[in-house]
Formats: structure tokens, sequence, C-alpha cells
């Protein structure tokens, strides 16, 4: 594996596939990661928060390190320090473009874990909001927020992809600031496991999308779309999204990820601790020394990490999965995730199970699948069978995987029960988006400022 170079020879296409592959360890080693996103919003006028301010994003970073938390600044080109997140035991705190509020969780070994980490997070969170009149919004995409309103957070990155994004997709500026996601991330064995690991999430990542639909509202009215959020993803930028066809080829391994990413068009470089915009340009000229922003210049392996984490496919390749697919909900969802895909593929008998439900299906039925969950949830169709009968299918093998892992909680109970939130929505076949439409419709007259009450932490 290759963690460094030895000595100062270019990096080679051997080095980027051999450091993809630094993630193999021993099954006894896995961990689950859980990152979830949610809006801070100030309750008096259910606004967008700004960065500065003594109610601000800021002031909220500065509230949580009574708890324990550190600081994690970045260099400014005046040469300040900026406040962009904070750092505890493995997890961390960060911003996204608009303010969205992330917990990256630690790598813990099983979902009771999880769910306590979140736990203790919003409660802290919500604590320090309080104080600050602020509070959070578990939803997908900003239900009546224009564009235009949302804060820019200070993040060199953020700058440089602000300005490249509409050059790339009609959506991508919408993908920054006014979305908010929950994913897990897990481990793999040997290259053999990292694929059929990858080629089943990617088949079933429409499915997720559909049980955690939950953005039905833009700009204060229905999009005729149950998840906002994956309708965004469809038009953000088609050299670094999508579903990979690829990967379900024959012989797909490390190298094929790699010339994938290499072919990706860079956002930055990271010099000095400031970034330079290499927006657009290819990791491949940069490998000979022949990058227009730093020429003469070459990576090193933290430049082509740095590039893989500014990739967006449906599933990410790093040193682990992302698991990309839902929308972000209440903290019994956000558990749930972490749940389903540990139950699908950290159980041999339950990942052979679930490839037999989608094995079948072909490259433009994953298009099609990834197109038709955001808009029609359970209803869409995969195999000639509706999302609905195939989440109780895979729903059901995800629950024997648990069960066969027998990870047992405080309450003596294995991690199972996590499921029993998704198991709700698969039997009802209504998506939680359809729930929000439903209230929309009735109870609220066609108004969306209530779901800041009903859906806030």
């Amino acid at each position: 594996m290759a963690e460094a170079l030895c000595d100062d020879r270019p990096l080679t296409f051997e080095d980027l596939v051999a450091d993809l592959g630094r993630g193999c360890k021993p099954k006894s080693e896995f961990r689950v990661g859980s990152e979830h996103e949610k809006f801070v919003f100030r309750v008096a006028a259910h606004e967008p928060v700004p960065y500065e301010g003594e109610a601000g994003i800021r002031a909220l970073l500065l509230g949580l390190k009574r708890f324990g938390w550190s600081e994690i600044t970045e260099r400014t080109a005046a040469g300040g320090e900026t406040l962009i997140g904070l750092s505890r035991g493995g997890a961390s705190v960060s911003l996204e473009p608009g303010g969205q509020f992330e917990l990256s969780g630690a790598p813990l070994e099983t979902i009771h874990d999880i769910c306590v980490e979140i736990g203790e997070h919003l409660t802290e969170a919500k604590a320090v909001a309080r104080e600050l009149g602020l509070a959070f919004l578990g939803v997908g995409f900003t239900p009546d927020w224009r564009r235009q309103d949302a804060p820019v957070m200070p993040k060199g990155r953020y700058k440089i992809m602000r300005s490249y994004m509409p050059k790339v997709g009609a959506l991508g500026l919408d993908m920054m600031f006014r979305t908010c996601t929950v994913q897990a991330n897990l481990d793999f064995a040997s290259e053999a496991d990292m694929v059929a690991k990858m080629r089943l999430s990617l088949a079933l990542q429409p499915l997720a999308t559909a049980l955690f639909a939950n953005s039905p509202f833009v700009d204060g009215k229905p999009t005729g779309y149950l998840s906002s959020r994956a309708r965004v993803w469809t038009d953000t930028d088609p050299d670094r999204t999508g579903m990979l066809d690829f990967v379900f080829r024959p012989g797909f391994g490390f190298a094929d990820y790699a010339r994938w990413a290499l072919d990706a068009p860079m956002y930055f470089v990271k010099r000095d601790g400031l970034y330079v915009d290499a927006s657009g340009q290819s990791f491949r000229a940069f490998m000979k020394g022949e990058l227009p922003a730093l020429p003469g210049a070459r990576p090193t392996l933290k430049d082509w990490r740095d590039h893989l984490n500014t990739l967006f496919p449906e599933v990410r390749l790093q040193s682990y999965l992302e698991m990309r697919g839902a929308d972000t909900g209440p903290p019994e969802r956000l558990c749930a995730l972490a749940a389903l895909w540990v139950g699908l593929l950290y159980d041999d008998a339950a990942l052979a199970a679930a490839w037999d439900l989608c094995k079948g299906w072909k490259s433009e039925d994953h298009e099609q699948l990834r197109a038709d969950a955001g808009r029609l949830g359970l209803g869409a169709q995969a195999g000639g069978r509706s999302l609905r009968d195939l989440a109780r299918d895979v729903l059901a093998v995800a629950r024997l995987g648990l069960k066969a892992r027998a990870r047992i909680g405080p309450a003596m109970t294995d991690e199972s029960g996590f499921l029993t939130v998704l198991d709700e929505i698969a039997e009802s076949g209504r998506t939680p988006a359809q729930h929000w439409l439903d209230l929309y419709h009735g109870a609220w007259r066609g108004e969306v400022k209530p779901i800041y009450e009903a859906a806030a932490y």
C-alpha cells in the first residue's frame, strides 16, 4: 500500500491504484461511519443563518467547544485563520457551503454506537442552538429558501466550486447551498470484496433514495419530486456524478476507478494551507508537471486523496465506500441508513442474497431507476417489480444480516431493530415526502412554513 512515497519520484498510476487499496482490512477490523447534515434556521423567522454575528454559525461552533470539541481552522489569503469546524475523538463537525451543519462520525463498531454518537451530538448542538435562538431542520432540500438567500460559508474550496458549478450543470449551486444528506461509510476486505459491495450498493442506491425521500418542496411549493435533492444530482456535473456503469462490467477493480477519477476534472490544489483554483483542469496533466494552475508542480498522495474527495458518484470509493443516495431526516432514520447498509454488506450470505435480487439489471435499468426513484419513490419500477416490493425483500435480507452479526446493545437487542422505521415505510409504500405532501394539501392549507416545527430537531 502506498501511504507515502519514500523518495522524490513522481507519482505513478500504480501508486494511485495502490492508494485506493489501502483501505483493505480484516473483517474483524470493519467499522461503520455515519455522516449527516441539517439546516440551521432562526426560530423566530425561519430564516437561514449567516456565518458571522452573535447568533451566527461561527457562534454555534464556538458554543460547542464547551463539550470538549477542538477548533479546526483554515488559513486565509490575508494570513489569518478562519474557524471552519470542530474535532473530537475521531469525529468532526463541519460546515457545508450554505451553512448546513454536518456531523462526520468516528469509525465505530456497531449501529448502537452510532446512535449514541448521533444522540450526543444532537443534544449538545440543540443546547447551544437554543441559547442563540436557532434550531435544526431535518429535510433533504430547503423548503422555501431561495438560492440567493443562502449564506456562504468562508471556506476556500467553496469559492472555487461556486464559480465552477454553473459551467457544468444547471443545479450544482442548489446542491451546494440547498441540500442535506445522510451517508454511511463502510469497509472492504480486499479488491474482490470492494467490487461485490460497490456493485450491490450502487444498484440499490436508488432504493435508499426512495425509502429516505424527504424533500418534496422547493421555493415553497411541491416540485413533482419526492426527493428534490436526488433531482439536483442529475444535473450537477456529469463528469463526477452518477451510477458509474463501468463498475458493473467484468473485471472491474481499483484501477478502473482510478482511471475514471483521473479523467474527472479537478477543483483545486491545496498548497501552504491555501486553495489554488485548478477547476476543470486534469489530474493527468498534474502528474506530468503540466497543470496550468501550478506549472512544473507534481501531485502528492494527499493531492490525490483531495481529488477523490471532490468526486460525487452515488457510491464513492476512497479507503472505504460511501453510500450517498439518501435525504437527511430525523434521528431514527439517520441510524437506519447505517443499519441498512451494514446488514447488506457486512454479512457474506446477506450480500449474496441481496445481489441475487438485482444482478440481472442492465446499465439502462440502473439509470432509469435512479431517475425514477427521486420522482416516484417506492412507486418506481425495478426489474419488472415496484420498489416497494423490492424494499420489503431487501429489508428482510438486511435484517438477517444484522441478526447474523449479533451485535448486542445496552438494551440486550441486536441491530436489526434499527430497520423498523424503514419496514414501516416499505409496508405503507409511502415515503416521508408523501407525509409532508399530505399535510401541505390538507392541514397546512398550501403552506410549507409548518415544516419548520414538524421536522425540526
